[in-house]
């Protein structure tokens, strides 16, 4: 496996996989060790505990909470794996896909969005260096395509 004829739209991408993936893999660890995600309030997590939504009985806000944050954590580190791979290891494929060069900025842009309206500061701002390196991707292919 050879890296060195990547190019910089390779690494830009890679760059922006590593970033979501790293953001992932903090937010699912975060998710199950710790107190991060639990609310300061002891009584809300109570609250939590014992309440279930009205789509269901089934589980509680406590346990959806839960779920909700993992599964967020699992959508992140697939773009950050598949995204990754592709630019590491079949750059011609995501190169020559319009698809999904478009389809992972408007992910990207959905969680940039997301980010400044409902998360704190730290993952924002993780998630913009990651969206500006795959903007920054973009822009590489398209001037190369106008280059020649």
């Amino acid at each position: 496996m050879n890296f060195l004829p990547l190019s910089a739209f390779s690494w830009l991408v890679a760059a922006s996989a590593a970033t979501v993936l790293t953001l992932g893999l903090m937010h699912l660890v975060f998710t199950f060790h710790g107190r991060r995600f639990q609310p300061r309030d002891a009584a809300v997590l109570v609250a939590m505990q014992m309440t279930t939504p009205f789509i269901t009985r089934d589980t509680t806000m406590w346990k959806a909470w839960i779920g909700f944050n993992a599964s967020h954590s699992y959508g992140a580190m697939l773009f950050g794996l598949v995204w990754g791979y592709l630019a590491l290891w079949q750059p011609a494929v995501l190169a020559q896909s319009i698809f999904l060069q478009l389809l992972g900025l408007a992910l990207l842009a959905a969680y940039a969005y997301l980010g400044w309206r409902y998360w704190f500061k730290i993952p924002f701002r993780g998630i913009v260096l990651a969206l500006l390196l795959y903007a920054g991707a973009l822009g590489t292919a398209a001037l190369a395509v106008v280059m020649h």
